[in-house]
């Protein structure tokens, strides 16, 4: 098991709690996009979006991420 500092864990669920928010929302406005080259600039920012999630998930469930090394101590 990877062992992490606090301020690590804190921010690995930051960066994906962000890259989940932003995801939601540039969804829920892609349809709204009416240029062509635009909409297909967002559906690769979605993609890529996707991408860093799903690594970000795979970091945690590879690594067995579940607690930090000061709760290992207590």
């Amino acid at each position: 098991m990877r062992q992490l500092t606090s301020g690590e864990v804190l921010s690995l669920s930051k960066l994906l709690q962000m890259e989940t928010n932003g995801l939601a929302v540039a969804k829920a406005s892609i349809n709204m996009i009416t240029d062509d080259q635009l909409k297909n600039l967002a559906q690769s920012g979605l993609t890529a979006a996707e991408g860093r999630i799903k690594g970000l998930q795979q970091f945690i469930n590879e690594n067995n991420i579940t607690t930090t090394a000061a709760e290992e101590v207590q």
